[in-house]
């Protein structure tokens, strides 16, 4: 009981009584106690082109605690204290052994679902599916943390904290002394900008056209800002003027191609680095003379974290205190009011929303 499910696009969700079978071999079986809400889950729900993958249980950015497991799970047992990963880590592959790349061909169908709901199979999302008191998860997308941290923090590190964290330290590998601009101030986007600082970058410039969402991007060490709207010429020409021909680092962090295309120009000829970490599935164009003249155009998914090993150093980071997340919540909720926190993601009006499911 206790589940959230999307029976079509465009619609609210409904609270449902719901099946959740014991776990399969290599699975396991999860207590939610915390979820959030990222912008992937309003994407599948209002962006898909398709309109496939209904009836489906939403969410991949939760925390809890280990109920059961089925044959062959090793690694964890009840009670242990874990994050599902939507990016899954099996460490055996070519792509897991591959020391460049944290990106895994292979991913859960949504056909292998445990849910059922009035008779019915329910897909699951992103291999997690955690607007929901239970879920089931293969092992290769869970990771074990420290058992003091508090789920109902460390929950937002399952997505866009280390989306936009990883993406300055691990992807444009920031370097000290440097000029970075990060494009949307969204919780992914204030993660870059942290990470920007974190890296030691010298001037962090905001880019949002949303002036409200400055003052909490000081907060993450943000030091300029920047409104597109303020100014009749291309934010790239703008930022170019501001440091002398271009930042050493981009990262886009709105997903919309227009804006990928003005992050990659506003980097300095010659060694600019721009990262892509916006979602979107549109084809987009630039010139290739951009290139030519030494500037790097990258993307990251998860911010370049192998996702098993990553999340757990970065638990503990919070737990050190080198690292923000408290100050991403601007919401805690319940799982009943989900169509609350998706209305306030969809109109801007949250960070981060925190649905707390079960007690920790």
């Amino acid at each position: 009981k206790g589940t959230t499910v999307a029976w079509e696009p465009n619609k609210p969700v409904v609270i449902e009584e719901i099946e959740v079978a014991p776990p399969q071999d290599g699975e396991v079986r999860i207590k939610i106690v915390a979820t959030s809400v990222c912008h992937s889950d309003l994407y599948h729900l209002f962006e898909n082109i398709h309109k496939d993958g209904f009836p489906v249980v939403l969410g991949h950015e939760a925390a809890g605690i280990v109920e059961s497991v089925g044959p062959g799970v090793t690694e964890f047992q009840p009670g242990d204290k874990v994050i599902p990963l939507f990016l899954s880590q099996c460490k055996e592959c070519r792509f897991c052994k591959h020391p460049k790349t944290n990106i895994r061909i292979d991913a859960m169908s949504p056909l292998d679902s445990r849910f059922t709901c009035k008779g019915k199979k329910v897909y699951q999302f992103s291999g997690t599916s955690t607007f929901s008191e239970y879920t089931v998860v293969r092992q290769i997308n869970l990771t074990k943390i420290d058992p003091a941290a508090p789920l109902d923090k460390v929950c937002l590190l399952s997505c866009g904290i280390c989306t936009g964290y990883g993406a300055a330290v691990n992807t444009a590998e920031v370097k000290e002394g440097s000029t970075c601009a990060v494009f949307g101030l969204g919780a992914v986007g204030l993660a870059a900008v942290m990470g920007c600082k974190n890296a030691g970058a010298k001037r962090i410039i905001a880019v949002d056209t949303n002036p409200d969402k400055f003052e909490k991007a000081k907060v993450f060490g943000a030091n300029e800002f920047v409104n597109p709207k303020d100014h009749d010429k291309p934010i790239s020409q703008v930022l170019s003027e501001m440091t002398n021909g271009g930042v050493d680092y981009s990262l886009e962090c709105v997903g919309n191609v227009e804006v990928m295309v003005s992050a990659l120009e506003s980097t300095v000829q010659g060694w600019g680095v721009s990262v892509i970490v916006g979602w979107n599935m549109h084809e987009f164009s630039g010139q290739p003379i951009k290139l030519i003249t030494g500037r790097t155009w990258k993307g990251a998914l998860f911010g370049g974290f192998k996702s098993k090993d990553g999340v757990p150093e970065m638990v503990k980071a919070y737990m050190n205190k080198k690292l923000m997340v408290d100050e991403f919540i601007t919401h805690n909720l319940t799982l009943d009011q989900i169509n609350d926190a998706i209305e306030m993601m969809k109109h801007g009006k949250c960070i981060r929303t925190v649905l707390n499911v079960s007690p920790q």
